[in-house]
């Protein structure tokens, strides 16, 4: 059976890292279809990183591995990890960078890359995307198990994933990461069942600054104005028509967001 390797990394593509990691890739197995999901990432920024992997891994097929590079503890005690979903395979650092996708589909096998068989010859201290995960991905995409790959480890989940409103008054988030428009996407969840009427009945600030609520796109919102709505990812956004709500603002990750219900 074919199988599909995405690949998303922090390298860019100006290097030649990802070209390594590719060859590795297909001098394992030649008929492995390699899909980038992004290699754009901020440098070093594992939250982004695991962000855009969460919404993305659910449109692959099952079977479907995963790889994903996004690791300033290179070289140091951090363990390299391969881990199966009811339905994918996810490869790369065990830095917290999974802990998006494991809270919308938990893991169930974990495994250390710790046998050798399974790595490149001479395993570089700086490029383990290249020695270490990139040969797990291709042979996970030939059927190999994963126990194969090293021994069983526990996943400890390094921050809390999404905070979804339900039937709290207040809810706190922050702001997760800030798109190429500048759409300020937040770690808040609100369901899609009866998202109109919930968001009209709702008050959302951005660091100390209230937003507009009740305009579900963005032709509904005033021109240049700022608003929140739900974006595709099923997570609260503040944005601005016609422009960038990061630049408008001056914020970005890390800015706090809260919603309370109006009384």
């Amino acid at each position: 059976m074919k199988r599909i390797v995405t690949l998303l990394t922090d390298f860019g593509t100006r290097d030649h890292y990802v070209a390594a990691m590719k060859g590795v890739l297909l001098s394992i197995n030649p008929s492995v279809e390699l899909v980038d999901v992004t290699h754009e990432v901020t440098p070093q920024n594992i939250q982004e990183g695991g962000f855009v992997l969460a919404s993305a891994f659910r449109y692959f097929p099952e079977g479907t591995v995963h790889l994903a590079v996004v690791d300033p503890g290179v070289g140091a005690k951090r363990l390299g990890l391969a881990a199966a979903t009811q339905s994918h395979f996810f490869v790369g650092p065990d830095n917290g960078l999974f802990d998006q996708v494991f809270a919308l589909d938990p893991p169930q096998q974990v495994v250390g890359l710790k046998n050798p068989d399974y790595q490149l010859p001479q395993v570089s201290a700086t490029f383990h995307g290249r020695d270490i995960f990139a040969p797990a991905a291709a042979h996970l995409s030939l059927g190999l198990t994963l126990e194969k790959l090293g021994p069983p480890i526990t996943y400890r989940m390094r921050s809390p994933g999404r905070a979804i409103l339900t039937d709290q008054d207040e809810l706190q988030g922050e702001i997760i990461h800030v798109d190429r428009f500048g759409n300020l996407i937040s770690n808040i969840e609100i369901p899609y069942a009866g998202t109109r009427i919930r968001l009209q009945d709702l008050r959302v600030y951005l660091a100390d600054q209230q937003v507009l609520t009740g305009p579900d796109t963005y032709e509904e919102a005033p021109p240049l104005s700022l608003f929140a709505l739900i974006g595709s990812s099923g997570l609260l956004e503040v944005s601005v028509r016609n422009g960038s709500a990061h630049e408008v603002t001056g914020h970005g990750v890390g800015t706090s967001i809260l919603v309370h219900r109006q009384t």
